[in-house]
């Protein structure tokens, strides 16, 4: 195929000079001859950019550098080129910065050097717009990745995704219409999206995803394409070696079919097109999951409520207030109060090591074990309660690297005499109305011995106290002497004035706030006012003789 000259247009005011000019380079270049440099706008108006110009510096009408200076912004890659007949340093000077000047050659010049020069013209000139060819592909490649990437980043939802990928390879294309057809199993989904040009009829996808192209494609997963009557190009959407979707980019019949360019960019973008789909699937699925999960945790939820006791027992001269608030949906917190049929009061407090589903089993068991235990027909001791549950349960504890933490009392009203065993758990406590009238320091029971779960035998003896009328037993778990919260007022519970650790001796103060009037739901709800996010599972448990 012969290759098409470059235009090189002449612009001297001396016929002599053009025809010399234009035999010279006739042969090699589309020459264009001009009087006069308003001849030569006009010509440029007409004929558009040329390769190059060659401009004589002298002329009546007006200056080569200022004709040259007017072409810059129109042509910018055109080459040019002055003649002159001075040597004058400013001239030369004004030719090569005013007129954003090539080369300037002096007359007369040298028929060779002049040829050299032009050649050197003419190859500056291929290789600037060669780069500026490759400057505008990489700047409409970018463009396009960049609406695909912002498409990825703007939506997660499946159905949005397609719809906004279809959309930006139909505007960025020129396509008359662009389809994407979902692909799961081999087979064509039915939420297919669509984008159709202004003033384009409208396409039913059901024709396209039936037409021969498309399920050609389907099988084969190789681009298809019909270049004419009407141009559609059709092409996967793989990811590793899924078949995601299929694009097909319709255009009327008057369009040019895609440039190999076009094509190639095309098929680039899809490449991250199958990436965002990949995405937005994977986001779809992990909902989905994440729904069914909540859905499981929230029946999880109301079952671990149910093994809590709904009803408290009402004892006449005795109070029982119990809270239980797990952080997640389910916890490994849990609280027991029974009556045994003898008339003993068996109250207890229990906290499994760690959060969630985990934990929520192992105190399903110890509930089950525990009250199966304490259900003996004589009222049992709490110390050798608290053995048996160790010797049942220690063996899955250990397997799973968890403890649990445990007090358990027995109060018995006809003697008023509290027997309580404590399996590494926060000191019970002890007060009476008399002791925040006093302000005094409430009762710690001390007693303790080791969580369920780190020995295969657990030993420890029992504690016992009476606990007499107007007098208050607490029992906690750590979510609540662990909260964070900030002073208040009198409570100074650390030297951050920010945020910090409740512990004990915290929650005495809030208990000395409270007065004479304990109500665990209140207490709790002050407590958690200082939290957004609730870290631990929070229980706690009274007994309050009247």
């Amino acid at each position: 195929m012969r290759r098409e000259k470059l235009k090189l247009l002449i612009v001297d005011d001396e016929p002599d000079n053009l025809d010399l000019l234009y035999r010279t380079f006739r042969r090699d270049f589309d020459v264009i001859r001009a009087e006069s440099a308003i001849e030569a706008l006009k010509v440029l108006d007409e004929q558009g950019e040329v390769a190059i110009i060659i401009s004589d510096q002298r002329m009546p009408e007006m200056l080569g550098t200022e004709f040259l200076s007017r072409t810059v912004d129109r042509f910018p890659d055109t080459i040019r080129i002055v003649l002159t007949g001075y040597t004058d340093v400013e001239d030369l000077v004004d030719a090569i910065n005013s007129g954003k000047v090539f080369k300037y050659i002096t007359k007369p010049w040298k028929s060779q050097q002049l040829q050299v020069v032009v050649e050197q013209a003419a190859e500056t000139y291929q290789v600037l717009k060669q780069r500026t060819a490759d400057l505008r592909r990489a700047l409409r490649r970018e463009s396009s990745l960049n609406a695909i990437t912002t498409a990825i980043r703007e939506s997660l939802d499946y159905q949005n995704m397609l719809h906004t990928i279809v959309e930006t390879i139909g505007l960025t294309f020129e396509a008359s219409c662009c389809m994407l057809h979902p692909v799961e199993g081999e087979r064509l989904k039915s939420n297919s999206a669509m984008y159709c040009a202004v003033n384009v009829p409208f396409k039913s996808c059901e024709d396209d995803r039936t037409s021969d192209l498309v399920q050609i494609v389907l099988h084969d997963s190789t681009a298809r394409m019909k270049s004419q009557n009407p141009p559609h190009f059709v092409l996967p959407l793989r990811y590793q070696k899924d078949l995601l979707a299929i694009l097909s980019l319709h255009r009327e019949s008057d369009q040019p079919f895609w440039s190999t360019e076009d094509l190639e960019l095309i098929e680039v973008v899809t490449e991250q097109a199958a990436l965002a789909i990949s995405q937005a699937r994977l986001y779809r699925r992990t909902q989905e999951q994440a729904e069914q999960i909540r859905a499981e945790l929230e029946v999880a939820r109301q079952i671990q409520t149910n093994l809590l006791r709904q009803t408290l027992p009402r004892l006449d001269n005795l109070k029982v207030q119990a809270c239980c608030h797990p952080a997640r949906e389910v916890g490994g917190d849990f609280f027991e109060v029974y009556q045994h049929p003898q008339g003993d009061l068996w109250l207890a407090v229990g906290d499994v090591s760690g959060k969630g589903v985990p934990a929520a089993l192992f105190m399903a068991s110890a509930i089950s074990v525990l009250r199966r235990e304490l259900s003996q027909e004589v009222s049992p001791e709490p110390d050798e309660v608290m053995r048996n549950l160790n010797s049942i349960l220690s063996q899955d504890l250990m397997g799973t690297n968890c403890f649990i933490t445990m007090v358990l009392a027995r109060y018995t009203r006809s003697s008023g005499q509290l027997v309580y065993a404590n399996a590494g758990h926060i000191y019970p406590l002890v007060w009476s109305k008399h002791t925040i009238a006093q302000a005094i320091e409430p009762t710690y029971l001390k007693v303790r011995g080791i969580p369920l779960g780190i020995l295969p035998k657990w030993n420890a003896i029992a504690g016992k106290r009476l606990l007499q009328d107007g007098e208050i037993l607490l029992l906690t778990s750590d979510g609540i002497t662990e909260a964070t919260v900030r002073p208040e007022g009198e409570v100074n519970l650390a030297s951050d004035p920010a945020r910090a650790m409740l512990r004990q001796t915290g929650l005495w103060k809030l208990l000395q706030q409270a007065g004479e009037s304990l109500d665990l739901k209140q207490l709790l709800a002050q407590i958690q006012a200082h939290n957004a996010i609730q870290e631990d599972d929070q229980t706690i448990l009274s007994l309050e003789v009247l």
